[in-house]
């Protein structure tokens, strides 16, 4: 795969309202051409935004985490598939897996699977009654992603090298959980910064906080920008 540095980041738009979205993405202009999308902007109108974002030649990532019975998870993607999207992200159970996948058939979404959600720790993964820790579940599900046809993996940095070698060069790896050095951790238990999660083999860095709640989004976003181009020469 080549990526340009700037295609690499992904900010994620974790605002409470389109007016907050629509200023920041004012504010970063072209030094970033992709964003997620989560639940909260997604609730409060992000949809429609997102048929905008795209309209305007950004590239957009649904984090929607889809998770239902089968029937349900495969409609859903045809729908998301209709609003022109380059990523969305699904929870990595095998059944909602081969549904996504037969939900996007014939379309350009690429599908994402979430291994372990980058807040979690073995501590969390015991309390919900999983006897695997979370460098074992994420390898699991990596291989069951890999198997039925998933399009990348969205996992922690940590795990980018491992799952690396399970998913082959025809996956992307998708890294939230990204931290420039002195960036404060917030509620993410597993982070790297953007060097790191790159020399490790990241494909894409999804940074919210950091580059949304900076002084100066665009030069936040464009330090950031810097320092993946630096990592991919060493």
């Amino acid at each position: 795969m080549s990526l340009g540095s700037r295609e690499r980041l992904i900010v994620a738009l974790d605002v409470p309202s389109i007016a907050a979205a629509e200023a920041i993405v004012a504010r970063l202009g072209e030094s970033v051409w992709f964003y997620k999308i989560g639940y909260q902007l997604a609730f409060a109108g992000g949809l429609s935004f997102a048929a905008g974002l795209i309209a305007s030649g950004k590239q957009v990532f649904l984090d929607l985490k889809l998770h239902d019975i089968g029937n349900t998870v495969a409609k859903g993607v045809e729908s998301v598939a209709q609003l022109g999207a380059t990523f969305l992200t699904v929870h990595a159970y095998p059944q909602t897996m081969k549904a996504a996948v037969e939900g996007k058939r014939g379309s350009k979404l690429r599908l994402l699977a979430v291994t372990v959600l980058t807040s979690y720790d073995d501590a969390d993964l015991a309390a919900a009654g999983y006897e695997l820790n979370v460098k074992e579940l994420a390898a699991a599900r990596a291989e069951q992603a890999r198997d039925i046809g998933i399009d990348g993996l969205v996992c922690s940095a940590e795990e980018v090298a491992s799952l690396r070698n399970i998913a082959g060069r025809g996956m992307v790896l998708v890294t939230p959980g990204i931290r420039p050095a002195g960036s404060a951790q917030d509620d993410q238990k597993r982070i790297m910064t953007p060097a790191q999660a790159v020399s490790a083999g990241a494909d894409y860095l999804v940074v919210g906080r950091p580059i949304v709640e900076a002084r100066d989004p665009k030069t936040a976003a464009d330090a950031i920008v810097a320092e993946i181009e630096q990592a991919k020469k060493q």
